[in-house]
């Protein structure tokens, strides 16, 4: 499952969001504890159902585990995993819109990377 394209999904998603995106940009590494849920709901202003929701979903997915009584902890790889299927979705599902708007548009490739330097 992934998430980092999530404007209009659930909040549980949203959440994952975050906290993926933390994953990928390295604050939380292989062998870091992730907040609790209590803490997570509490600064998102969530409900601490929804939060386990979504770490529900990063242990079905196999990039954090659960150390019962201590908490969540980040997996070796985790970011790596998250990386390709983050790559994935976003070739599958995301590009194609991206690129038909372009199209719609009509810019060209010169035209987006003179804007992106």
């Amino acid at each position: 499952m992934t998430a980092l394209n999530s404007e209009d999904s659930p909040v549980y998603i949203k959440l994952r969001a975050t906290i993926s995106a933390a994953i990928l940009r390295g604050e939380f590494r292989a062998g870091d504890q992730l907040p609790s849920v209590r803490a997570l709901a509490a600064e998102h202003g969530a409900n601490p159902l929804t939060v386990a929701k979504a770490y529900q979903s990063f242990q079905d997915d196999g990039y954090v585990e659960v150390r019962r009584g201590v908490g969540m902890f980040v997996l070796a790889g985790a970011a790596e995993q998250l990386r390709a299927a983050e790559r994935e979705h976003f070739i599958k599902t995301s590009w194609p819109r991206i690129s038909a708007h372009i199209d719609l548009l009509g810019l060209d490739v010169a035209d987006l990377l003179e804007t992106a330097s």
